[in-house]
């Protein structure tokens, strides 16, 4: 999500928006596209760079128009290329996963994953940007993984600091001692944002620590997903969905995942808009 928007929603009424999916894919008839994307030949120089990563980050503006179609055509061509393919999605939390579960093997509706999943409460974005990509993922039976925190840990957090959890609130999220606060770059950036709505706000400020907390929080929750599912099928690749600023300059998640796993899982980043800064991903995807 978008940081800026973290920070409007923190100092008003906060609404931070976050199982295994495996799937066995021998034996089974691969769904194809009807139609297939054009792309041009930037995109395709991309493509082929993208299917030597292990883990694909991709990075959104969740209210941008058009996003879904583009992770769509990028998901697709990749698809092609290895069919053991995950897609992780900030734009569900982790309790949703044994719902996303029922959806993929047909037990449940796209109508009743909306419901259960409580999407419009927990995300807010537009559920039909990314229909199209769940209706791809259970026609070819690829897992979804379900990735952020739930919204009651990362209030409370915002609210009260990490010292405030406890118990049950560990449920699905790591360890204290797993959440690094110490990239004085990311603390930085968010910093500049949180500001823009909190004018005299510090570095120091309680209130800035416990909201880069639960920003750091959020990232740490999905790595630590990401991380556990290329641990237990690793011969899968892995294409994550979130907002470009759990990507930009790896800050958010790519850094913490390669902390668990290690350089051999190579990863890639790529920005979705022509406006984003080519020092911060490893690649800006042009729209065609």
């Amino acid at each position: 999500m978008n940081i800026r928007r973290i920070a409007a929603l923190l100092l008003g009424v906060i609404v931070i928006v976050i199982g295994n999916a495996f799937f066995s894919i021998r034996d089974r008839t691969i769904a194809v596209p009807a139609t297939k994307t054009e792309f041009t030949v930037q995109q395709r120089e991309i493509i082929e760079q993208l299917q030597t990563a292990k883990i694909v980050y991709v990075g959104e503006i969740h209210d941008r128009t058009g996003e879904g179609k583009q992770q769509l055509g990028i998901i697709q061509a990749l698809f092609q290329h290895q069919p053991r393919l995950a897609i992780g999605m900030e734009m569900f939390q982790r309790p949703a996963q044994p719902f996303l579960d029922r959806y993929l093997a047909g037990k449940i509706t796209e109508v009743e994953l909306r419901q259960q999943t409580e999407f419009d409460l927990r995300w807010g974005y537009s559920w039909e940007n990314y229909l199209p990509l769940l209706k791809f993922a259970k026609a070819n039976r690829l897992p979804v993984i379900a990735l952020n925190t739930p919204t009651e840990i990362t209030r409370k957090v915002a609210k009260q600091g990490l010292e405030s959890l406890e118990g049950q609130d560990f449920q699905y999220i790591p360890p204290i001692d797993l959440i690094d606060l110490s990239n004085t770059q990311y603390q930085a950036r968010i910093l500049a944002s949180y500001q823009e709505h909190a004018k005299n706000a510090s570095i120091n400020s309680k209130s800035f620590h416990r909201f880069y907390a639960a920003q750091v929080l959020w990232d740490e929750t999905m790595a630590a997903r990401i991380a556990d599912f290329v641990t237990q099928q690793p011969d899968y690749q892995v294409i994550v969905l979130a907002g470009q600023a759990h990507i930009l300059y790896g800050h958010g998640i790519p850094d913490r995942v390669r902390r668990r796993l290690g350089p051999q899982f190579t990863a890639k980043t790529l920005i979705l808009h022509p406006d984003g800064n080519a020092n911060s991903t490893d690649f800006i995807w042009h729209r065609n």
